[in-house]
């Protein structure tokens, strides 16, 4: 039995979209089950990349297959979807559920900023766009397309933000590395407040060394010469 078809049994079977991991997790339990199957049982140790490559492959066939549903991958999680020129059926036969309003040119740009140079702080989107996003960067963190994941390493510490997977979903990208070419965009310059002085080693951004040798830079203070003792008088 090939690998792809059961992956596609399985994804075919699935009620939500299925990562490689829970794929594989699937095969390692049909394999060691109390009565499992001799058939599932080569598949036990099948790693991620034969997974990844099976699927890839299933995608291709479906696709050449031209039939009015596909496999695709979106945010990393792979599943069955129709064909987009199949929707007013589709609608007819399900429904149209209550989607959120849709982003406002202004949410779209600051995204496209915060997707391409990720992890970024929000003085460095203003930069980049010219203008206040206090408003807008709190519609994209209220609809959890934006979720900020760290500090940056500069004074004052501000926050840094990242897109998340239901971005990826919103826009049907299978990762980051999907998002087209913008290369403009990634070298429009911002500035970063400096790195805060200190050798605390838990909150330092600059280096102890380097500390020391700014140090050592700093022009040396010129010393005295030490007169001499006077020499005793010769009786």
């Amino acid at each position: 039995m090939e690998l792809k078809f059961i992956l596609e049994s399985l994804l075919f079977s699935a009620q939500k979209p299925m990562s490689v991991k829970e794929l594989r997790d699937l095969l390692v339990n049909a394999a060691t089950a109390e009565d499992a199957d001799e058939a599932a049982k080569p598949f036990k140790k099948t790693k991620d990349d034969d997974l990844t490559v099976a699927l890839e492959e299933l995608a291709r066939e479906h696709e050449t297959a031209a039939r009015s549903y596909r496999v695709a991958c979106v945010a990393g999680a792979w599943q069955f979807v129709t064909q987009p020129e199949f929707s007013p059926w589709l609608k007819a036969l399900v429904g149209v559920k209550n989607r959120p309003t849709r982003l406002s040119q202004a949410a779209l740009e600051t995204l496209a900023i915060i997707a391409y140079r990720q992890p970024v702080t929000r003085a460095e989107v203003e930069q980049v766009r010219g203008v206040n996003i206090d408003g807008t960067m709190q519609t994209i963190l209220e609809r959890g397309l934006v979720v900020q994941s760290g500090r940056a390493e500069v004074v004052g510490r501000p926050a840094l933000y990242s897109t998340t997977p239901l971005f990826l979903e919103y826009f049907g990208l299978r990762g980051l590395e999907d998002l087209p070419a913008a290369d403009e965009l990634r070298r429009i310059p911002v500035e970063r407040p400096p790195a805060p002085i200190t050798a605390d080693a838990g909150l330092a951004t600059t280096p102890p060394e380097q500390l020391q040798l700014d140090e050592s830079a700093k022009s040396p203070v010129e010393e005295m010469p030490v007169a001499a003792p006077d020499e005793p008088s010769a009786n």
